[in-house]
């Protein structure tokens, strides 16, 4: 299947979730704030990255959007967990990180949140 076919199919997939969706709670006011996270979530990432021309990003951002789907459906949680950090990344109060510091917290950052640059 082409990357433009799979983007499609997980964008349909996202917005059938979105439909079906119901919150753990059963309460109605929480599952339709959900199901619009969910929507406006997928509209937003989807719209931001519409322009990508890189096989490879593409192909990352996929997987990205799988993974969370997935963990959604597991957790019945759209929202992203929350990210660890390694202790050793939090720098002294009033300085500034350090080249490796900035490198070992963008590796550290999970797939799920690859399309976040402010996590």
């Amino acid at each position: 299947m082409s990357l433009r076919g799979e983007v499609l199919t997980l964008y349909r997939r996202i917005f059938r979730l979105s439909s079906k969706w119901k919150n753990i709670t059963a309460s109605i006011e929480d599952s339709s704030t959900e199901k619009n996270y969910i929507q406006n979530e997928a509209r937003t990432l989807f719209h931001k990255n519409k322009n990508l021309q890189n096989e490879d990003e593409i192909k990352m951002h996929i997987k990205e959007a799988e993974t969370r789907l997935e963990m959604a459906i597991h957790y019945k949680m759209p929202y992203p967990r929350p990210m660890n950090l390694p202790q050793t990344l939090l720098p002294p109060t009033g300085k500034k990180l350090k080249k490796a510091q900035k490198r070992m917290l963008e590796q550290s950052k999970p797939l799920y949140l690859k399309s976040y640059d402010d996590a």
